[in-house]
């Protein structure tokens, strides 16, 4: 798949804040999104069970929005690939997970996803970054990831904005993204130190109109971006 270079700020509204009951009816209600960021977790490598394989095949039959796949699981040699042969357009997975992240990715792309790599906020980016030419997408975790509804770490900006240089620089292409406490008062900061995707919860999924949510975050976003035009 061809690179996906941003031109505008991407937001990814993160269904774990969303009603899981109506899961069709609220992909419906962020209408203009860029990704749906679909939270897998598995209860073994983070402390919380969400969703798996079979909802997200139902929710790729119900909305047109690509699926943003997070994966925080063990095993995701075993377990991303069905993902992306499901249809989903992006498939996550986490560094702290595997101990041969190449594999994976290689695996994922094969099967007709982006692949993208994740990181804990306690987790340097320098031992990684000589193998994120092999990503599409580098998840930034800006909360402990188990559990919606965390602050924002501040100090994590420091990874996107060591990412985005080697991007600008031409030695990496991918999008940065972060997830985690992403609202009105920290997407500014975020889109400042280089992030091009935006996942965001309850900032979302909590408003009055979520759609509108979307459109009101990517605008501030963009303001903020000095490494986006278009």
């Amino acid at each position: 798949m061809p690179f996906e270079r941003a031109t505008q700020p991407l937001i990814a509204p993160s269904i774990l804040s969303a009603d899981f009951a109506h899961l069709a009816d609220e992909a419906d209600a962020v209408a203009g999104a860029d990704w749906l960021h679909v939270d897998v977790m598995d209860a073994h490598f983070v402390p919380n069970l969400t969703l798996g394989l079979p909802v997200v095949q139902s929710l790729l039959n119900a909305t047109d929005i690509p699926l943003d796949c997070h994966l925080m699981i063990e095993d995701p040699g075993r377990w991303a690939p069905p993902y992306a042969e499901a249809g989903a357009h992006n498939v996550t997975f986490h560094a702290e997970a595997t101990d041969d992240p190449i594999a994976v990715a290689r695996d994922i792309r094969a099967a007709g996803a982006k692949a993208g790599l994740s990181v804990k906020p306690g987790t340097p980016i320098d031992p990684y970054l000589e193998i994120l030419k092999e990503f599409d997408t580098l998840l930034v975790m800006s909360v402990e990831p188990g559990f919606g509804g965390q602050s924002f770490i501040p100090e994590v900006l420091e990874k996107a904005r060591a990412v985005r240089k080697l991007v600008d620089s031409g030695e990496l292409r991918l999008l940065v993204e972060i997830d985690g406490g992403i609202n009105t008062d920290t997407v500014e900061a975020a889109a400042e130190a280089g992030v091009d995707c935006f996942v965001a919860g309850s900032a979302v999924y909590g408003a009055f109109d979520p759609a509108a949510a979307v459109r009101a975050l990517r605008a501030q976003a963009a303001g903020a971006s000095h490494h986006l035009h278009g």
